[in-house]
């Protein structure tokens, strides 16, 4: 419930508002940066909302970033911190008051910046929130330039299809974005596209903080759909010249338009005096944020024996099953696009079908909001072809990222294991986006035994991890006696795996391709040639010393079905070049875009096959 708009409350809302339109022209003009108008036309909003949910329980997301002027503002003169801190460090190197807005402020539970991204992360907080019985009201704050995204339609349609009727969806419309007016730069009906997804839409003054406390009070007291809030605006609002100017949706006022809209202000302090703020130094003293992350038990790996083909995607499927029935009590949510019997999620969905979200062909909501989903204590899992759950949804695993999230990423037909579906699924390229995204681990399994325990290892873990396989059946590796490689053997994330001895040579294997370095050691053997096979399931974890090793050794192959550019031979050469280790690289990967075929035909296009491998490494040991 809201609390009550007392005529006391009322009266604090309205000059707490006037005072934070002095905090966000001192913050943008003295940063040189930033974007005041927005910030001016939404800043009724913010004020009204901090000052009537339960910011213990309920949530408002920021989804048009930029407008960290008037949340900094909002949240400052809400008592959560003393505005002149913001006003201070605002887009200064070493401050939390970044350009757009940051998790790690208290009162902003996503950070943001790319459009479109706000209705999906209010969908994670909303099914972490039915998945633990938890009431929560979730406020989304958009721009209405940004009603253009895509994305926006794929949330509206989840939304309604889970019923999550406890988002509303409150947006800025001042009419205005960068090249000018909205309806110019892209013509839409807000209402009658909200109202077609099922949305109960309400119209009103976005300046009359009655009106706004109304059409909320409203959106929270009617659970029958979902609310959509169009708050007429104005750009720039307060500063005479400002209103309705699109020039000053990113441009600070230089001086000579300071000197004119400050009569127009309720600026605390003197300017003065905060221009000597901003020559100190940064000193904010809030403490570090960590998304909490439920204790989970990781059962018995099951052991899939050599004798046995399977696939690396039906051990996670399985392995993903029984955690979560071992963990019957905990809240996991598993989010789908369309592919659940491809990517082995349907078991699950069977099993537990109030955990598992069919969101449809719709992969950026999905990407978005299973991150936000896993910031919530609950265990998130977003499965998808790779092609989809990460090359085509990069910018929202980063944000995922960036907000240190817990998403649990599987993705299968990656590399060239995907045969005749052809290019564009033929996921070659991922390994160069995901070596930029920090704190995120990938992993590669090797074989079905080594995807068991490393699924296990990931819903038992925090943190961001993408576990990433093939669609083919694969071989249970065995050691050199014939045992399965994997048994009674733990998962240690960057581990390297010795498969087989050899002293002339190193051939490292990424991934399934292991099956394939086995083949080639036992040809080479029969030559009597012996060399070293590795396999690599992190390559972005790689040991200095086992490269160190390999060099001294003599050459060192690389065998991948990825971009050799971007794969593991690229990440051997970095770790050797900047540990100044002299060696002898020959990769073995993809070379171009592959053509549709069997996989193993492709393979073979690119000489990944075994006899293609025993030719190219014997040629060069012979000289």
């Amino acid at each position: 419930m809201l609390k009550e708009l007392t005529p006391e409350l009322l009266q604090e809302i309205s000059q707490k508002a006037n005072q934070s339109r002095g905090d966000i022209i001192a913050m943008t003009y003295l940063a040189g940066s930033g974007h005041p108008g927005g910030s001016l036309s939404s800043i009724d909003i913010y004020t009204l909302l901090y000052h009537v949910i339960d910011m213990e329980t309920d949530r408002v997301i920021i989804s048009h970033g930029h407008t960290s002027p008037a949340v900094y503002s909002a949240l400052a003169r809400k008592g959560l911190f003393d505005p002149r801190l913001a006003i201070k460090g605002f887009r200064r190197i070493g401050s939390i008051f970044e350009g757009h807005v940051e998790p790690s402020l208290p009162g902003i539970p996503w950070g943001t910046g790319n459009l479109g991204q706000g209705l999906s992360i209010a969908c994670g907080y909303a099914v972490a929130a039915r998945l633990k019985s938890n009431d929560m009201n979730c406020f989304v704050v958009m721009g209405d330039g940004e009603q253009q995204k895509g994305q926006l339609c794929e949330a509206r349609r989840f939304i309604k299809k889970f019923n999550l009727n406890n988002i509303t969806a409150i947006i800025d419309n001042n009419q205005l974005q960068i090249c000018g007016e909205r309806c110019d730069v892209m013509p839409q009906n807000l209402a009658i596209e909200y109202e077609s997804a099922g949305f109960t839409v309400i119209e009103i003054d976005g300046h009359d903080f009655e009106q706004i406390y109304s059409a909320i009070n409203q959106a929270v007291t009617d659970p029958g759909a979902p609310y959509a809030i169009i708050a007429n605006t104005t750009m720039g609002k307060g500063i005479s010249f400002m209103e309705n100017k699109a020039d000053y949706h990113g441009r600070a006022l230089n001086d000579d338009e300071l000197k004119q809209a400050l009569p127009e202000l309720s600026l605390d302090w003197p300017l003065e005096e905060l221009k000597l703020d901003r020559s100190e130094p940064i000193e904010e003293l809030f403490p570090a944020h960590f998304w909490p992350y439920p204790p989970m038990k990781p059962g018995d790996s099951r052991l899939y024996s050599r004798d046995v083909l399977t696939d690396n995607r039906s051990a996670m499927g399985n392995a993903l099953l029984d955690v979560a029935k071992i963990n019957a009590e905990k809240p996991i949510a598993v989010f789908d696009c369309d592919l659940a019997g491809s990517v082995k999620t349907a078991a699950f969905g069977k099993e537990f079908p109030q955990r598992f979200f069919q969101a449809g062909i719709a992969e950026h909501n999905t990407a978005a909001m299973a991150g936000a989903a896993s910031t919530q204590n609950i265990v998130s899992v977003f499965a998808d072809f790779g092609m989809f759950g990460i090359v085509e949804t990069y910018n929202q695993q980063r944000l995922n990222a960036l907000n240190n999230a817990h998403l649990k990423l599987f993705c299968t037909h990656i590399g060239v294991d995907v045969g005749e579906d052809g290019k564009t699924h033929q996921c070659i390229d991922y390994l160069g986006l995901m070596k930029n995204l920090a704190g995120f681990k990938v992993i590669i399994p090797i074989d079905p035994n080594e995807t068991d325990q490393a699924t296990r290892w990931a819903l038992t873990n925090p943190g961001n991890c993408l576990i990433a396989m093939g669609r083919s059946k694969t071989p249970a590796i065995t050691d050199e006696s014939g045992n399965e490689f994997f048994t009674n053997r733990p998962f240690n994330f960057g581990e390297a795996h010795h498969l087989r001895p050899g002293s002339t040579a190193t051939l490292f294997a990424l991934g399934a391709m292991s099956a394939v370095a086995i083949d080639v050691w036992e040809k080479l053997k029969a030559k009597d040639c012996e060399i070293c096979v590795v396999g690599i399931s992190c390559p972005f974890e790689l040991d200095v010393q086992e490269i160190r090793d390999a060099a001294r050794k003599g050459p060192v192959f690389v065998i991948e079905d990825h971009l050799a550019i971007s794969g593991l031979a690229s990440q051997i050469a970095f770790v050797a070049a900047i540990n100044s280790i002299a060696i002898e690289l020959l990769p073995i990967g993809i070379t171009g875009f592959p053509p549709s075929g069997p996989s193993k035909s492709c393979l073979k296009c690119f000489g990944l096959d075994a006899p293609s491998v025993v030719e190219r490494i014997s040629n060069r040991l012979r000289g």
